[in-house]
């Protein structure tokens, strides 16, 4: 039986990495546990264009029925329970990760389930992925992922690649997406590795 993932999604630009990341692991049959900040959700409606008004409905047209099963836990819900470390997960990716829930995880804030649920990750031991989008960086945001990559974390920039010679948007996204499924140590064949024959060669 697969463990879970914890996905989370905040207000950072690049909300369509996190939710391509939820439909390839439910397509692989992983079961996930959601978080989504509210800046998260002003997102997914600038950037993708949900209707997140009904927030349970939109997350069921976008990713039900696609062979895994997930769950929603409201940001708030500090009783969940991912919070606690008593609750077996696989790990968890932030994706997009703002800079704002990057320091707050990185002072050990918990001032909301997901900050909550990342202290969770570092202090099991278990995978903690976070993807910055920010740019250009000041000296908090690079102290800030220095610390978190001293207690543990992994950073994986959203710097998608170019050596694969992406032909669209989707096989720019799907190189990022599958750069943490490497992180996460999940096999996939999202797009061509370095060395790797062109299918068309």
């Amino acid at each position: 039986m697969k463990k879970p993932w914890v996905i989370g999604i905040t207000g950072a630009s690049g909300a369509v990495y996190g939710v391509r990341l939820c439909e390839v692991l439910l397509s692989m049959q992983y079961p996930l546990h959601l978080l989504i900040t509210d800046a998260g959700w002003r997102v997914l409606k600038e950037e993708l264009d949900w209707q997140v008004s009904r927030r349970s409905e939109a997350l069921e047209k976008h990713f039900g029925g696609l062979g895994g099963t997930y769950r929603y836990h409201p940001i708030q819900d500090i009783g969940a329970s991912i919070a606690s470390g008593s609750f077996r997960t696989a790990g968890m990716v932030i994706v997009p990760c703002s800079m704002g829930t990057l320091s707050g995880i990185a002072r050990g804030a918990s001032d909301n389930l997901l900050e909550r649920t990342a202290d969770v990750m570092l202090k099991e031991g278990r995978r903690l992925i976070l993807v910055p989008r920010e740019t250009p960086l000041h000296a908090i945001h690079l102290e800030n992922m220095l610390t978190l990559a001293r207690a543990g974390a992994r950073i994986v920039p959203a710097m998608p690649g170019f050596y694969h010679r992406p032909s669209d948007m989707r096989e720019l996204i799907d190189f990022m997406v599958g750069k943490l499924l490497d992180t996460m140590d999940i096999d996939h064949e999202l797009y061509r590795r370095w060395g790797q024959p062109d299918a068309t060669e």
